[in-house]
């Protein structure tokens, strides 16, 4: 083992995390003269296909991590000049007066962003600037996905490269080892070291990209209401970007009771409406995608934020914050903080836990944490009190349509005039964070499926069937590309998989892998007049919502080899 390749730094995904820290490090590395080496592991056939988001984001960090950002390239889509929070009714849309709703919603002065692209730009920004630092090796591994956690001792020493590891060559070590992924490998450093009491709960966000006919640069709409009116947690939101695109995407929870939800075909619905068809008549789809958020906030952080060899940052620790509609930046500023810690510690050739403890520390003591503390019961405000999205925002969703918001509001009262002040008045507390309740305990996303679960139906608002895509179609659009023996979903008991699907075909359902796929993977094959679960892998986005929604915990998603998967490069 004495002659095997070994970095000071093993960054495992090509994360705005990872790169965050990239960037810094190297700042710092060229200040203090000392020698260091340091690889990146991406799983995408480049840096920036497999990430994607929304994004409108708080510049704040990008201006510390690059100052001169605004001069020197860096991919911004526009600034947001206008900021709006909507209802939507079936037909019609409100725009909520900015005194009613939270601060953290309005956005006017971030930057709206392709992150896709903003991660390419990082990664050729930190080729460009390494050019300068000859002390510092850095080696870029794109197409190279980690599949397997590496432990010696007890210790994290780095990952295997190579799903069936044999040999040395198949595996990559570090000194410490940062991982920044969505759970792909990060799940296994979390689960050795039995980091976490809490689950994380998830949402997936589906998103296209359209070229339109009118110039919406800057303008930013998150809206709720249609078509989540069945009691789901999430929303929608359009962003202009320049060139006469249109970013339109929704975010949706997987903790929905709907067996049968469909994030995609809620994405079509979305477009219906008549707010959404005025945009993109006449235009054209460019680009489909989809991908996991982590939404359990405070409590659903790892006790720990480092491991004997390792640390975790970004979505690999889950630190979006719902209630702000933010993520990139609290990303970002995992990076940069871990990157003089990982800098101090190495210059003094110590890289024990003791001295990777001041990660958590200066996090802790910052904006990161310390918002996803008082925003801690955001998501638990709607969970503990169903009627709010089930009940309440359905019926102003309604007045929306037949008169107007207000009027709804005030029918809600009148309807439960002792209960829905009550609730109104408890719900903000947890929201705003004025009040304390503990420490909270969430349940497993696919725990909250309600098997006979019926969605309302609603009539359809008028449209262009051309603005409309299948799932098929749209997968099209998110340019999958594999090689050979890309088997990268495990089912781990086939009989399982025939079970459900008797279970949910019994009550005229399908099982939630084939129907909340976001991209044509899952389907029902009939094998010697057996009901049995098959795949296309051929055509799988990589976002792992059929592995949360699965209600028997039977699939994994795993990450692709040799760069496989989909192109979310503009997206």
């Amino acid at each position: 083992m004495s002659d095997r390749i070994e970095y000071d730094l093993l960054l495992v995904g090509g994360s705005p995390s990872n790169l965050a820290l990239a960037n810094r490090f190297l700042e710092l590395a060229k200040e203090s003269g000392k020698e260091f080496t340091m690889a990146i592991l991406e799983k995408g056939k480049e840096f920036g296909s497999h990430v994607m988001s929304g994004a409108v984001s708080n510049p704040h960090v990008i201006a510390k991590l690059f100052p001169d950002y605004k001069e020197s390239g860096f991919p911004i889509e526009a600034t947001c000049t206008d900021s709006y929070f909507s209802v939507l009714g079936v037909n019609k849309k409100w725009d909520v007066p900015s005194k009613m709703y939270p601060k953290s919603l309005d956005k006017t002065g971030y930057v709206v962003l392709s992150l896709s692209n903003v991660v390419a730009w990082m990664a050729f920004k930190l080729q460009e600037k390494a050019k300068d630092v000859p002390n510092v090796t850095i080696d870029l591994f794109n197409g190279f996905a980690a599949h397997k956690v590496v432990f010696e001792d007890g210790k994290v020493v780095g990952v295997a490269v190579s799903e069936d590891a044999k040999s040395e060559e198949d595996f990559v070590y570090g000194k410490v080892t940062c991982f920044g992924d969505k759970g792909f490998i990060s799940r296994e450093v979390i689960d050795h070291y039995k980091l976490r009491d809490n689950p994380q709960i998830w949402s997936v966000g589906v998103k296209e990209v359209w070229q339109v006919n009118e110039d919406y640069a800057g303008k930013v709409w998150h809206t709720l209401g249609y078509p989540l009116l069945d009691g789901t947690f999430g929303g929608g939101f359009v962003y202009g970007m320049k060139d006469k695109r249109l970013t339109i995407g929704m975010v949706i929870s997987l903790d929905s009771k709907d067996p049968n939800m469909n994030p995609q075909q809620k994405l079509q619905d979305y477009k219906k409406h008549p707010f959404i068809q005025e945009m993109i008549k006449g235009g054209k789809l460019l680009k489909y995608g989809a991908a996991l958020l982590p939404e359990g906030g405070y409590y659903s952080l790892p006790k720990k934020f480092y491991v004997p060899g390792a640390i975790l940052l970004g979505d690999a620790l889950g630190v979006l914050d719902v209630k702000n509609l933010a993520g990139i930046d609290r990303s970002m500023e995992c990076g940069y903080v871990a990157a003089k810690v990982l800098h101090d510690a190495l210059v003094k050739g110590d890289t024990s836990e003791a001295a990777l403890a001041p990660y958590q520390k200066e996090l802790e003591s910052g904006f990161v944490i310390k918002e996803a503390y008082k925003n801690r019961y955001f998501r638990w405000a709607f969970m503990s009190n169903p009627k709010l999205l089930g009940q309440y925002l359905p019926d102003i969703a309604k007045s929306v349509d037949k008169t107007n918001a207000w009027v709804g509001m005030l029918k809600v009262g009148f309807k439960n005039p002792f209960g829905a002040p009550v609730d109104g008045v408890t719900s903000l507390s947890l929201i705003e964070g004025t009040r304390d309740i503990g420490p909270i305990k969430y349940e497993a996303d696919c725990k909250h499926i309600v098997p006979n679960f019926t969605a309302p139906k609603y009539d359809e608002p008028p449209y262009d069937k051309a603005t409309i895509y299948s799932r098929p179609d749209a997968v099209f659009f998110a340019s999958t590309k594999y090689h050979e023996g890309n088997e990268h979903i495990d089912e781990f008991n086939s009989d399982t998989c025939v079970k459900c699907i008797s279970k949910y075909e019994g009550l005229g359902k399908t099982t939630p892998c084939v129907a909340d796929c976001t991209a044509e993977v899952h389907r029902i094959d009939i094998i010697d007049d057996l009901r049995k679960h098959g795949m296309s892998l051929e055509n799988c986005i990589h976002c792992r919502t059929c592995e949360i929604v699965c209600p028997e915990v039977n699939l994994r998603v795993k990450p692709t080899s040799q760069g496989s998967g989909p192109d979310f490069l503009g997206l």
